[in-house]
């Protein structure tokens, strides 16, 4: 009976939904969900969700995550895509790589990482998608 209810609700009720890992569990393995994340426990493996991820101050997370915001606070080693914007609190400790949308990174943040923004390529194109032309030098 309840699993008919979850199948018949709107993608966007689900994605509001909020998963949590709570403090002292430690879980391993890959993880794929529709909704929002908060892990204060440790999880070994790979995230996936098209919604937001929390690591809380107490929470660790060694693997990928790939969402589309995310808000650190904890401890991350690994690779993350994120396709919105991602959040260093000052108590963040970050190792690895990282491919965003946006970064902000509050004073007292570790981050030790590669990173690469993909918001970057906007700015070379015009309003209308096309790239600009390139301008010739003339002698």
């Amino acid at each position: 009976m309840f699993a008919q209810e979850k199948k018949n609700r709107p993608s966007s009720e689900l994605s509001k939904e909020q998963n949590k890992i709570a403090h002292g569990t430690r879980l391993k393995g890959d993880i794929e969900a529709e909704g929002c994340f908060r892990i204060d426990g440790t999880v070994e493996g790979t995230i996936k969700t098209p919604a937001k991820v929390v690591i809380g101050k107490d929470g660790f997370v060694n693997g990928d995550l790939e969402c589309e915001n995310a808000d650190i606070e904890g401890k991350f080693t690994g690779s993350l895509k994120i396709s919105g914007t991602l959040s260093l609190r000052s108590t963040a400790h970050i190792e690895g790589e990282a491919v965003v949308g946006k970064l902000a990174v509050e004073p007292g943040a570790t981050f030790n990482a590669t990173c690469t923004m993909r918001g970057a390529m906007k700015a070379i194109n015009n309003e209308k998608g096309e790239q600009r032309p390139k301008e010739e030098k003339s002698a």
